[in-house]
């Protein structure tokens, strides 16, 4: 047996979330993640709902789209879904939050998007502001969990409120260790929602699942994580893209290497040049040989590494144009990390200063848990 069948995510778990969507007009929060297996195929969960009756009246799409493919931080536009006629309503060009008229057709909105455990990937907004609107307009939300395949650790700097965007909008460590049910109910938990108004959350769990449980993704989550090794070096090269650095993007390993043209050749012997693929349309040092690390076979994390942030700092022909402002302190969350690197602390000293707001978050995190 596989490993995907015997861990059920929530929208495999028909029978709990069907018999609430009956005679309900219905959207769907989902993109090309929101999947089920059904006699051992997978099958998209808005095919499936209408193959049991219910009224999809929209689906509101994230960034990269319904289908997943767009660059990161391409602007959508609505779109006619082709093969079921129904509406698409972007939440990644003019609006990201759905408006009071969107859901005014609206009795229920069911929530299913992989996430990947690390808060300034933009899933989480998504769902921030999703809630948002259905506390302010009195729409219920079921959402179906996923695991997370990085909820084996916490890690990283707390956000800051000065440093909040579309990155990063409460005061969560850069990886928190929660699948996207459990942090949907610690948003309602802790209030940090902007709504006055109660919003109705249920949550349909995964089975056989622990935080500790291995995952691999069936579907990749977006364009540039194509397999597990992206997905589990994202938390740590995910910081590159604050930086001048290319993290892969615009070849066969998004995520997988590092490197850019101004980085000392003597120091890193790794090669490459970006080009541009689908999904990394214009990628950073397009058509440059860049110099870094190639991290293809490294073994498994359990922490974010900043090491290579460091090391590429360090070893950089262009220190004053390292950092992207403020693009880094959006990504990391605090406006002391590239201070840190830039004073020279070692990752360890850095790693430290980080360790009391994370006992703290741990406390609130406790809280919301579903699974061990």
């Amino acid at each position: 047996m596989s490993l995907f069948a015997q861990v059920q995510p929530g929208a495999n778990q028909t029978q709990e979330y069907l018999p609430l969507l009956v005679d309900m007009n219905v959207a769907v929060v989902g993109n090309q993640s929101s999947q089920i297996v059904m006699n051992d195929k997978r099958i998209h969960l808005v095919d499936y709902l209408r193959s049991q009756g219910v009224n999809i009246k929209k689906v509101f799409a994230p960034e990269h789209g319904f289908r997943g493919k767009k660059d990161a931080g391409a602007s959508i536009s609505d779109e006619i879904d082709t093969k079921t006629g129904i509406p698409i309503v972007s939440l990644h060009g003019k609006y990201r939050k759905p408006t009071t008229e969107q859901l005014a057709d609206i009795d229920v909105l069911v929530f299913d998007i992989q996430d990947v455990g690390v808060r300034f990937f933009t899933y989480l907004s998504t769902l921030h502001l999703v809630l948002e609107a259905c506390a302010d307009t009195g729409v219920p939300v079921l959402v179906l969990d996923r695991p997370n395949p990085n909820a084996h650790y916490v890690d990283g700097p707390i956000m800051e409120e000065e440093n909040q965007s579309f990155l990063g909008k409460v005061p969560i460590p850069l990886v928190y260790g929660m699948t996207i049910g459990e942090y949907a109910k610690m948003l309602v938990g802790e209030d940090w929602l902007d709504t006055k108004n109660k919003l109705s959350l249920q949550v349909i769990p995964i089975s056989n699942y622990t935080h500790q449980t291995p995952y691999e993704l069936p579907v990749r989550p977006s364009p540039n994580l194509p397999n597990a090794q992206s997905v589990m070096l994202y938390p740590s090269l995910g910081l590159f893209e604050g930086t001048s650095v290319n993290a892969g993007r615009g070849t066969s390993h998004p995520f997988q290497q590092f490197g850019a043209s101004f980085l000392d050749a003597t120091h890193f012997k790794h090669r490459y040049t970006p080009t541009p693929k689908p999904g990394a349309s214009n990628p950073k040092e397009k058509e440059k040989e860049c110099y870094g690390l190639d991290l293809k076979n490294h073994l498994k994390l359990d922490y974010v590494n900043i090491d290579w942030v460091i090391q590429a700092y360090t070893n950089s022909h262009k220190p004053e144009q390292f950092f992207l402002d403020p693009g880094f302190r959006r990504h990391a969350g605090t406006t002391s990390l590239q201070l840190q690197i830039k004073k020279g602390m070692s990752a360890s000293e850095i790693r430290n200063s980080w360790q009391s707001d994370i006992r703290a978050f741990l406390k609130i995190r406790e809280q919301y848990l579903i699974y061990p």
